[in-house]
């Protein structure tokens, strides 16, 4: 939890966050994935000054837990000084205790993000989903929070004025806004009219703009005039002299790559947009490939 410090911007995590995306899909498939569609209803997490503290934060944690997916979970709730935004004791179940910090007893419309985040560490817990290292694993429970409908809640806690700011997760504020705009794409949905922070929408714009450059990139058809320009000089080399690797820049993780040699036995393979798994085509022209892994369909300029 980031609050009256600076919130670091941009996109550094990147990698880990696609790598987190191919992960998600490959662990649930592409059925699995789309059975957690709609996103959660910000009604269902409403919280009102109104509302009893503890009555609120269980109705809340129990919405967060059907969306997820988790009906034979019972979430343990209560609030203490602690340097981080929560905390969640994963065990064998079905109770799981999560502590918040006393800080959301006077900051409620966020208990909801937080609640999300660490009831997602249960999801990946019993998925047996993990990446190694405390700091990639917590940038994978945010990606799988975002992209499976609940993360929308962590990116409009994001406010940032002149005298003060405030950010959960691990995810820059454009990182959130890319993984939801991937998930907007995918299920055909608008977050845009759930957020009441105006940073918070100002970040998804911004996230989906990456986003969009993601089915943009060589060597799909969509892809813009100097894109293609390079492709073509990188396809030609490798027609001549063997496969040759297109690092990308370092706002994108590797992008496509020649693999084989000669004319004949040439493909390249790059991301697929949608879930980041990476295909392979033959170099022959014009192909429409499908992933396997999300069924996306793409049409591609080889």
């Amino acid at each position: 939890m980031t609050s009256g410090s600076e919130v670091v911007h941009g996109y550094p995590h990147l990698t880990t966050v696609r790598s987190a995306l191919a992960a998600l899909h490959k662990r649930l498939s592409y059925d699995g994935v789309h059975s957690y569609a709609p996103s959660v209803f910000p009604a269902d997490v409403a919280f009102s000054d109104q509302d009893d503290l503890h009555l609120g934060t269980q109705r809340v944690a129990r919405a967060l837990v059907q969306h997820l997916r988790l009906p034979d979970a019972r979430m343990i709730v209560s609030f203490r000084e602690m340097e981080h935004a929560a905390s969640v004791e994963l065990a064998a179940g079905p109770e799981y205790f999560i502590e918040l910090n006393d800080r959301f007893r006077t900051h409620r419309d966020d208990i909801g993000a937080a609640l999300a985040h660490e009831i997602t560490h249960v999801l990946l817990h019993r998925l047996g989903l993990a990446f190694a290292g405390t700091r990639d694993n917590e940038i994978l429970t945010d990606t799988v929070t975002t992209y499976l409908g609940a993360g929308w809640l962590l990116l409009d806690a994001f406010r940032e004025d002149d005298a003060s700011s405030q950010k959960l997760g691990y995810l820059t504020p454009e990182e959130f806004g890319y993984v939801l705009a991937k998930r907007a794409i995918a299920f055909g949905e608008d977050p845009a009219p759930w957020f009441t922070s105006a940073q918070a929408y100002t970040a998804y714009t911004k996230g989906l703009a990456q986003a969009r450059r993601d089915g943009q990139q060589p060597p799909l058809t969509a892809a813009g005039w100097a894109g293609r320009r390079k492709y073509a000089k990188e396809r030609r080399y490798a027609q001549e002299n063997g496969s040759r690797t297109d690092h990308g820049s370092s706002s994108s993780s590797a992008s496509y790559a020649f693999e084989g040699g000669g004319r004949d036995t040439l493909r390249v393979s790059f991301p697929c947009p949608t879930c980041q798994q990476r295909i392979r085509v033959p170099v022959s022209g014009r192909v429409r490939a499908r992933c396997a892994l999300c069924r996306t369909i793409l049409e591609c300029d080889t």
